[in-house]
């Protein structure tokens, strides 16, 4: 049995959506996923895919609209006919009960090509009868653990345990290993309930953030924005806990990296981040308006300069994925990346209309 929390992450459309860029450059590795490795024996009559973890937000149609694309377009090519015309696709949203599945529902997609129905339960469980879907999503709720609770010892100042962190960094390791114990447990039983779930031979996509083998948190873009709990699990851990639980077989174990290699680096957009991300689980400790103020002055302490007026800042990830420059972008229309405060100064210098601009 495992235990409904009392948060549910905030998603929602603009900066505040969590995952959607994401998604957008998953698209390709999802579909070569269904194109190579779905049985087109399972693609007839009823197709049903179910999105655990969908939130409130667009996100999950997003997600849900990229998989059932990759499925036609597989039926398309092997069969030469219209998948209109022999399947119907059925949608699964599952979250925990105190979802907002009433906002999820109405914003559907008008012309929406699937029937849809909500799943409320905790994903950590069974929620559904057993062979119940062909292909399964989780996208940025892969990396929650089932507890709100602080695994014990974590908050004791006279245990080994006791981090004084305010999230899990992995530096220190009796920490680490607390919370890994505890997401290995959780995993299994994600796993477990999924397995029975699904129909054979279908496919479970897992989409999470976690670092390179040899990488520190420390040395990437994510570690100094985003020091989030879970996210210092190496991909070995993750392979790992999959491979033990001998429930589902890896098809493919793929690198994501932000479309373009590049986001912007802002004060404010962090803020937004950290809280879709954390502001619930703050909320749920200390209140929605202590959560509020918190983020409030994340925008003007986050530790990172205020981009000049009129510019900015753009973090440009490297091809190896493990470290970033940071450039500052003018405006339109003389749109141009500068490397560095000298650079600015001199394009100041040479275009009168940003003499006004403050650095």
């Amino acid at each position: 049995m495992t235990t409904t929390p009392d948060w549910i992450m905030i998603g929602g459309e603009g900066p505040e959506s969590y995952n959607q860029q994401l998604l957008e450059v998953a698209k390709e590795k999802m579909t070569e996923a269904i194109s190579v490795n779905l049985s087109l024996d399972l693609i007839s009559n009823r197709f049903s895919i179910a999105d655990f973890g969908c939130a409130s937000g667009t996100n999950t149609f997003v997600s849900v609209q990229n998989i059932i694309d990759a499925v036609e377009e597989k039926y398309r090519r092997e069969t030469g006919q219209k998948p209109a015309n022999n399947i119907e696709f059925q949608v699964l949203f599952n979250d925990f009960s105190v979802n907002d599945f009433n906002t999820l529902f109405q914003t559907l997609p008008q012309g929406r090509r699937y029937y849809s129905a909500g799943v409320p339960g905790s994903f950590f469980a069974r929620v559904l009868p057993k062979e119940s879907f062909h292909i399964g999503v989780m996208s940025y709720t892969f990396h929650l653990t089932s507890k709100l609770k602080i695994p014990k010892g974590i908050m004791d100042r006279d245990s080994p345990l006791w981090s004084k962190d305010m999230q899990c960094t992995g530096f220190n390791q009796a920490v680490k290993k607390s919370y890994l114990d505890q997401y290995s447990i959780d995993t299994n039983n994600l796993l477990d309930a999924r397995a029975e779930e699904l129909v054979p031979w279908g496919l479970m996509l897992l989409l999470r953030s976690c670092l390179r083998d040899g990488v520190k948190m420390s040395e990437t873009p994510k570690g100094k924005v985003m020091d989030l709990i879970g996210e210092s699990l190496k991909q070995s851990e993750i392979r790992q806990i999959i491979e033990e639980n001998e429930k589902l077989t890896i098809k493919a174990f793929e690198d994501i990296i932000h479309s373009k290699n590049d986001f912007p680096l802002d004060p404010k957009i962090l803020a937004v981040s950290y809280k879709a991300f954390s502001g619930a689980f703050i909320s749920a400790h200390f209140g929605i308006e202590t959560m509020g103020k918190a983020f409030e002055l994340a925008e003007n302490r986050h530790g990172i300069p205020k981009t000049p007026q009129g510019l900015k800042r753009i973090l440009v990830v490297r091809r190896s994925g493990e470290k970033a420059d940071v450039y500052y972008e003018t405006e339109a229309p003389k749109r141009k990346r500068l490397k560095c405060f000298k650079d600015v100064a001199k394009f100041i210098e040479d275009n009168e209309q940003f003499n006004d601009m403050k650095i």
